[in-house]
Formats: structure tokens, sequence, C-alpha cells
């Protein structure tokens, strides 16, 4: 990532974690986030740029990558890593989710994704390409759940059709501007180590699950185990990947449990 311009929508948990990988790697970072305090905390560490702000409204996408533009003159890499679960907002079992639950979990997790996928590839298209034809590389966060439901714990239908959409969205963009030198691929993460997670999740019940579920860890992954993987989608290492789900899950997919 040495002398490569990153914009990062997320200022805590692997946001947080990437932003720090990044920097140390040489990254000029711009982090975007609606959690003001961790944001200036996180550039103050890091020295990025800061936008602080509500992502979700329509607006911010285009200001953050003008924020960058000014900054830095130019964008390499996006990782829309901002989203949130919509259980506290309404989301659950289909026949649950009321219309506020449902928008919320869309808006955070899709139409922001969406916005600034939006934003950055207008960006890229008008960049020069590299000596390798390369223009830029985005990372979408999407989740294990897409593929692997779990009805028990997890049964957060409009999170689960939110990242479904982003996925899809995802593997459209990466056949449409593949040749254009733009690359796009999907992060989709078990159960990770982050505050809100460990927060959410602290029942006893719930951690032996988890445990049982992801059995190469234990337990919940570490955060710097998935910023690794985010990095790796976004540098130069991965240059002919495009179109991919790169899932991290401590083996959620295969445990049977």
């Amino acid at each position: 990532m040495q002398g490569k311009v990153l914009i990062i929508t997320g200022s805590t948990g692997i946001g947080a974690q990437t932003a720090r990988l990044a920097a140390a790697q040489g990254a000029s970072l711009l982090i975007a986030s609606g959690d003001e305090i961790s944001a200036w905390e996180l550039a103050a560490e890091t020295g990025a740029e800061c936008w602080p702000g509500d992502l979700t409204l329509p607006h911010s996408a285009a200001s953050v990558v003008s924020q960058c533009l000014s900054k830095f003159g130019r964008v390499d890499a996006l990782f829309n890593v901002a989203g949130l679960s919509g259980r506290r907002f309404g989301d659950g079992p289909v026949h649950e989710i009321d219309d506020d639950g449902w928008e919320a979990a869309l808006a955070h997790n899709l139409t922001l994704t969406f916005r600034m996928c939006r934003a950055v590839t207008g960006r890229l298209l008008q960049q020069a390409a590299d000596e390798s034809g390369a223009r830029g590389a985005i990372v979408n966060m999407g989740s294990v759940l897409v593929e692997s439901p779990e009805p028990r714990h997890f049964a957060t239908h409009a999170y689960a059709a939110a990242k479904g959409a982003v996925t899809a969205m995802s593997r459209s963009m990466a056949a449409y501007y593949a040749p254009h030198g733009i690359r796009v691929n999907v992060l989709a993460p078990g159960m990770v180590r982050t505050p809100a997670a460990e927060r959410t999740h602290a029942a006893p019940e719930l951690q032996e699950f988890v445990r049982r579920k992801q059995p190469l860890n234990s337990g919940m992954i570490d955060v710097a185990e998935v910023a690794r993987t985010a990095l790796f989608l976004l540098s130069k290492d991965s240059r002919s990947i495009t179109g991919e789900v790169l899932t991290v899950d401590g083996g959620w997919r295969l445990s049977g449990v």
C-alpha cells in the first residue's frame, strides 16, 4: 500500500485495524465515519485525514471523495466497511420486521455502500491507469450469513438481504469495470472480536455456540486477521483477483453446528 490513497468508511473494529496496518505500510488515508470521537482519535493515531459525519445522507459519499481529492489529489482504493446490525431498529425474521427495521438495515449496509462505490468508481475512471493497467480497487463488506444462514441466533433477514445485495452488486461491478482496470471484491467475515460484537454476544450460550461454529479460532476471529485480508484484496498483491467473495469465518460454513 506504499504511496496509495485509501478511503475507509469506519473508525472502530475492522476499519480501525485496517487503517493502522495501512498507515504502517505507507498508505495515505481518509477515515470517514459517523462516530466522530473514534474517527478523530484514529486520524490522530494514524496521520489520516478525517471526514466525520452521517454516511447515510445522499450527499455524503461525494463529500468524502471531494475531501480526499482536495487533500491527496487522487484516490486509489476504497474499503467499504461501514455497516450495522439492524436488530435494535426492528430487524429479525421477515414476519417480524417493521418498515423502520428494513429501511435502517438497507440504508446502513447497502445504500451507503452503493453511494460510496458510485462516487469512487466515477473518480477512478477519470484517473490514468498505472503501468500494469490498474486504476484502483474496492473491497465491500459482506457477511458469512449470506451463504451460511444461522436461524437460532442470527435471524436478521433484512441484514442478510442487504449483504446479499452487496455481494451481487460487487460481482456485477467487477465484471463491468475489469476492462477499466478497477477490481471489486467482497470480504465476508464470520463473528469477529470487535468491542460491539463482544458486548452484543456476551451471553454464555452464544459464546459456546461461536466457539463450536468457528473451530479454527475456538471463538471469535481476531480483528487483525480480517484487516490483513482486506489489505491483501486492496493491494497489488491481489491484482489478478476480482469478483470474489473471500470468507474469513474460522470454519463457520463447514462446522455443521
